[in-house]
């Protein structure tokens, strides 16, 4: 644990900088009625950083997907680009968002999702710029494939490569023809070596997994993607399971993460988060609602996944807690988190300066008293930000961490 000293510094560090933030984001705002694409109005807003240190957001409003970049670490922003010309019907599952990746060469790859139908089929379309974000070529889907596709996760290898990694429906029908019972999806994978221009053909990395929760995706090192999803055990057990490649065309072995047994024929809408550290340790948080364990956990392992440390508690139950998010960085692994207490949504934090093996005391580092997107986090390479979409308060970046 943390010396109360650092906490107490922390704590101070973390209150300053979110109150400041709160002041000068101010003109990014939510309006109460919001139908229009501008930032004030998105719902889900996803953050990533370029190695020159801008800060670039993708997000969805107004049936549109727009990007924009700020070089002041979020107090202004560009004017936005929007990546889609009309109208779409997006994905607005509560764990779909947009995703970006920025290239050390300026380029810039987007991926995201809209419904086809009422049944909540989906298609993952993806799209590149190729001029630093000044304009986006056409959205084109992510594969040839007419069944649903949801869930779109993008990361970006050592050599520029972007690997994608979605849930997808194709191999219902022919289970369905040839009277096979067929529970779920199926995780699927693609990699682009054109920075997100064109990506090759999709392959199936394993079936079975469960249909309606976020991947979170990180690399081991080069060339060798690590996802992290809800998977579907025997006896319809969905619990989170984690996949290492050995490279970018190569699944791993579906290795589970924890024995929850969440026996559960519905959508949990609430998938996991994994960050890998430099020195190849694996950190996991999820949430889940099984017989052995209710709420939100975390599990480090430190063999590439063949077995994690016993599941670690996040957050208080009496106060609803949600979609945690981890990211492991240089100096330090950090986690966030939402709590509700019947008035506000709070986000706390802890950090961790021993590969996770040990965290510091939850605190509060941002409040809303209206609806939010989840908290997520994002490093420039010396500092841990959050990055959170607010409908009251707007889009906040808060540091967190200092990293340098």
């Amino acid at each position: 644990m943390l010396r109360t000293g650092l906490l107490a510094t922390l704590a101070f560090a973390l209150w300053h900088t979110a109150a400041g933030a709160q002041m000068s984001h101010h003109q990014h705002a939510s309006e109460a009625a919001c139908e229009d694409v501008v930032l004030r109005c998105a719902s889900k807003v996803t953050p990533a950083f370029a190695t020159d240190g801008t800060l670039w957001l993708a997000w969805m409003a107004g049936g549109k997907i727009s990007v924009a970049s700020s070089s002041d670490a979020g107090r202004s922003f560009s004017t936005p680009v929007q990546v889609t010309k009309e109208k779409l019907n997006l994905d607005w599952g509560p764990d779909a968002r947009p995703q970006i990746v920025v290239g050390k060469n300026g380029g810039i790859a987007l991926a995201f999702s809209l419904f086809r139908d009422k049944a909540f089929n989906g298609q993952v379309l993806a799209a590149k710029s190729a001029d630093g974000g000044k304009s986006f070529a056409e959205p084109k889907p992510i594969t040839s494939n007419n069944e649903s596709q949801r869930f779109v996760a993008l990361g970006l290898d050592a050599d520029g490569s972007v690997f994608a990694a979605w849930i997808d429906k194709r191999n219902r029908v022919p289970a369905k023809q040839e009277g096979r019972k067929y529970e779920g999806a199926g995780l699927f994978f693609a990699s682009s070596k054109d920075g997100g221009a064109t990506y090759a053909e999709a392959q199936l990395a394993t079936d079975n997994t469960c249909e309606c929760c976020r991947l979170g995706l990180a690399f081991a090192g080069p060339g060798r993607p690590v996802v992290v999803f809800r998977n579907i055990f025997e006896g319809g057990v969905r619990d989170h399971a984690v996949m290492t490649f050995t490279d970018p065309a190569a699944p791993g072995e579906v290795r589970r993460v924890s024995k929850d047994d969440w026996q559960i024929s519905a959508c949990p809408h609430h998938g996991p988060s994994i960050s890998i550290s430099a020195a190849g340790a694996y950190h996991v948080t999820w949430y889940t609602n099984g017989k052995a364990r209710k709420g939100l956990f975390y599990a480090r392992s430190e063999d590439e996944g063949r077995t994690f440390s016993e599941p670690t508690a996040i957050g208080r139950a009496d106060r609803n807690p949600t979609r945690p998010y981890v990211l492991a960085g240089p100096r330090g692994t950090f986690m966030v988190w939402k709590e509700f207490d019947g008035e506000k949504t709070t986000v706390n934090a802890m950090t961790s300066h021993d590969a996770g093996k040990s965290w510091s005391k939850p605190v509060a580092i941002a409040t809303t008293t209206d609806t939010s997107d989840h908290p997520l986090l994002v490093s420039d390479g010396h500092k841990t930000y959050l990055s959170w979409m607010t409908k009251a308060d707007g889009y906040r970046l808060l540091a967190i961490g200092d990293e340098s």
